[in-house]
């Protein structure tokens, strides 16, 4: 038995639907919502390469790797909002995030 593409879009699609899921599940943990959206990225770059090596082109491969790198920065940026509205506020929860207009 051989893997083929049907697998590894299935494989994709159902991190794609943990990490909506776990987006509208929980609302309240921005830890939780940040991790959600990587298993979303994830899953595009599942596909990305997927097809990439179905169709015997780099172009796909070439893509995940820059969504791997904004991937990357949106962890960064995004932990080190939450940092700093840890360190003003005390506390993570979501429903705060709306103090924080200027």
């Amino acid at each position: 038995m051989t893997i083929g593409l049907a697998h590894y879009l299935a494989v994709a699609a159902i991190l794609f639907t943990i990490g909506v899921f776990g987006i509208f599940v929980n609302r309240k943990n921005i830890i939780v919502i940040l991790m959600s959206v990587e298993l979303m990225l994830l899953a595009v770059n599942i596909n990305l390469v997927a097809f990439s090596a179905y169709l015997a082109d780099v172009t796909g491969q070439i893509f995940a790797m820059f969504v791997l790198t904004v991937a990357a920065a949106e962890a960064a940026v995004g932990l080190a909002i939450l940092v700093t509205f840890f360190r003003n506020r005390g506390d993570i929860a979501v429903d705060d995030a709306s103090m924080m207009k200027g």
